[in-house]
């Protein structure tokens, strides 16, 4: 059971891929080995992958102590994505919720050190882009916690956010805007800050990779794009596709939702495209 653990996959040219979370029953009949007991399925999972993103951290608080055994339980260069509470993100005015931010941030994540990736605030579908309160909630964002620089991904799910107005504010403060596949949100894939984060959401129960293998084979070159600073031609854009400068910006993609059961052998099988690319 030993040699399960004595390797883990490195980024390709900044290039991570990832899953939501660890735990799932239907992983321990196509992705984690017979036998393996379940408290040892986070330490498997990050030697399998580049990144998780975190969704308990939306539904409630984590101890500092739960950040740093996640730390401890990954190899190094292994980040967490963390996603913002629910309690913030879904407040009726963004702009109030300095005090529940920095509950959050100064709550304990900093005891993840260098295994602490970006922060997901995800907007709900009912949130209508209202400029003022979103310029005012842009500015609550930290910079750094405990000496740790932050950065800070936005996803909109209301397509008033498809706007001039919302990639000037997001491009001010630096944060990214988080491009989706899902057929249900806007898919826009502008570039706003100085990273990549994707959430590929239309997995497919009969393909064992999730995705079909021509479209891994485009998803590995859309990720090659964006780690050199470009932006892909065959994806929808908000504004102009050219407005961001083109410098190299680490990638993030995570494999969420859909066919579930699927996503790790889709962040996997798009992690071997990317490792025969750089060949």
């Amino acid at each position: 059971m030993n040699d399960l653990f004595s390797s883990a996959p490195s980024p390709v040219h900044g290039i991570r891929t990832g899953i939501g979370g660890w735990t799932f029953p239907e992983w321990r009949d196509n992705f984690y080995p017979k036998g393996l007991v379940q408290k040892r399925e986070l330490e498997y999972a990050s030697r399998r992958l580049t990144a998780i993103e975190i969704n308990g951290t939306f539904y409630g608080a984590q101890k500092p102590a739960t950040y740093a055994k996640w730390g401890s339980e990954t190899p190094p260069g292994f980040v967490f994505s963390l996603k913002a509470p629910r309690h913030i993100v879904g407040a009726r005015a963004l702009a109030g919720t300095a005090k529940q931010i920095a509950g959050f941030v100064e709550g304990g994540i900093a005891e993840l050190g260098d295994h602490l990736g970006p922060l997901l605030w995800q907007f709900a579908p009912q949130r209508r882009f209202d400029a003022d309160d979103v310029e005012a909630f842009l500015a609550l964002l930290p910079d750094s916690v405990d000496g740790l620089p932050l950065r800070h991904a936005v996803e909109v799910r209301h397509p008033s956010f498809q706007s001039e107005t919302w990639l000037r504010l997001a491009r001010a403060r630096g944060v990214a805007t988080v491009f989706t596949d899902s057929s249900d949100y806007p898919s826009f894939a502008d570039i706003t800050g100085d990273f990549i984060y994707a959430r590929l959401m239309a997995s497919r129960e009969n393909s064992p990779t999730g995705y079909p293998g021509l479209q891994l084979d485009a998803w590995a070159q859309r990720a090659l794009q964006w780690a050199r600073g470009e932006a892909p031609g065959d994806l929808p854009y908000a504004g102009a596709r050219d407005a961001a400068p083109v410098v190299p910006r680490e990638t993030f993609v995570f494999f969420i939702s859909a066919a579930k059961a699927r996503n790790p052998a889709a962040a996997m099988a798009l992690q071997q495209r990317l490792e025969a690319a750089a060949k």
